[in-house]
């Protein structure tokens, strides 16, 4: 259910999606059981969440797996899904099945640009591409989804953006 966690986590924080989470996937607890729900169900489970589109496509993809006989085991196949771009397939694959890709947010961002004192800005093409490239290749591809967790937790925890400082722990 990693993949129905960050859908959600798209566009909410873990604090306001947890309970939402918890009560969805109590309703449908695999991609079988997704699928054969009726939309407005799915939707009524939804409700709260906001961008529902999120719901649609979760539900769609929900469809197209139970067709083809349950969840993509390859990034390919998760990147196909409705509603899954490349930060999630990432995510999904790393913590699913350990696969070694390197997982961007925010949080990475952070870390990555204070340590390696990056001033181009994120939100540039130029920004993207560049902290991309530097996450792929310091990813530990022994342990990806650990690595790929104790990075987006530093700088969720550690390295936020009120502490500048974050590199020198004391």
């Amino acid at each position: 259910m990693i993949w129905i966690s960050e859908i959600i986590l798209q566009q909410t924080r873990v604090v306001q999606g947890y309970d939402y989470y918890q009560r969805f996937v109590a309703r449908f607890p695999d991609v079988f059981a997704l699928a054969a729900a009726d939309e407005d169900e799915v939707m009524k489970y939804w409700q709260g969440l906001g961008y529902y589109s999120r719901a649609r496509n979760l539900h769609a993809a929900a469809r197209r797996m139970a067709e083809a006989g349950g969840f993509p085991v390859t990034y390919a196949g998760v990147r196909a899904l409705k509603g899954v771009g490349e930060y999630t397939a990432a995510a999904i694959c790393s913590f699913a099945y350990d696969m070694p890709y390197a997982v961007v947010d925010g949080n990475v961002y952070r870390v990555l640009s204070r340590w390696l004192g990056i001033d181009t800005p994120i939100d540039s093409t130029e920004g993207k591409k560049l902290f991309v490239r530097i996450a792929d290749e310091l990813l530990d591809c022994e342990c990806p989804g650990l690595y790929n967790q104790a990075i987006m937790d530093f700088g969720a925890l550690q390295c936020t953006p009120v502490a500048p400082d974050c590199l020198f722990v004391r």
